[in-house]
């Protein structure tokens, strides 16, 4: 009486894996995020930096750059353009 069928043991393993497939997504879903804002805020710098080096083609001398590094591109990537803006005004003032 105590023992299972296949159907109730197919039910059983069925209803575990997704609630261990529910729980690993749960757990990798802020890794991932802080990835693709990393990510993102690489971009960010890049195209800082890209717009940063042309503005000497239109007589606006500037001479720096911003660093691209883990540090700097979670900021960019979790702020978005005004952590940008706060990164260059600590570049020039720091």
């Amino acid at each position: 009486m105590g023992e299972l069928n296949m159907e109730g043991q197919y039910l059983i393993y069925g209803l575990a894996g997704i609630i261990l497939l529910f729980l690993m997504i749960r757990l990798l879903k802020w890794p991932i995020k802080i990835l693709i804002n990393g990510i993102i805020g690489v971009v960010i710098l890049y195209l800082a930096n890209f717009i940063i080096a042309n503005l000497g083609l239109i007589g606006i001398n500037v001479n720096f750059s911003l660093a691209i590094n883990p540090i700097t591109a979670l900021i960019a990537g979790f702020f978005g353009v005004p952590g940008v803006i706060v990164l260059i005004i600590i570049r020039l003032f720091l």
